[in-house]
């Protein structure tokens, strides 16, 4: 019995690890919320100045596996974009989809922070 004890109390330990960490970004909750504004925190992985006035964030993976982009529209905010990549970024802003992907839309400087 003693043989069985210890290791099933290891599972249980890191079945609960496994689950804390599970926790991110999950489509299903994204689709839910369109239209609703919601802050989402990850890292960057890459990212697109379109315009003077449009910067892409690409979050959690590099374009085109990202799990969501921070389109950055406008000229308030200002981002260093030498240093971004592989900082860790919270946005707050409306969840869309543009052409299908999760987009999340961001114009003023509260919205966004860099860590």
């Amino acid at each position: 019995m003693k043989k069985l004890l210890l290791p099933a109390l290891i599972l249980v330990i890191f079945a609960g690890k496994a689950s804390a960490q599970s926790k991110g970004f999950i489509m299903a909750d994204f689709k839910a919320n369109i239209g609703k504004t919601g802050t989402l925190c990850d890292t960057v992985y890459s990212y697109k100045a379109v315009s003077d006035t449009l910067t892409l964030l690409n979050i959690g993976a590099a374009y085109p596996r990202q799990k969501y982009t921070i389109a950055v529209k406008g000229s308030a905010i200002k981002l260093d974009l030498s240093t971004i990549k592989g900082k860790h970024v919270c946005a707050t802003g409306t969840f869309e989809l543009f052409k299908g992907q999760p987009e999340i839309v961001a114009d003023k400087p509260e919205q966004i922070t860099v860590n």
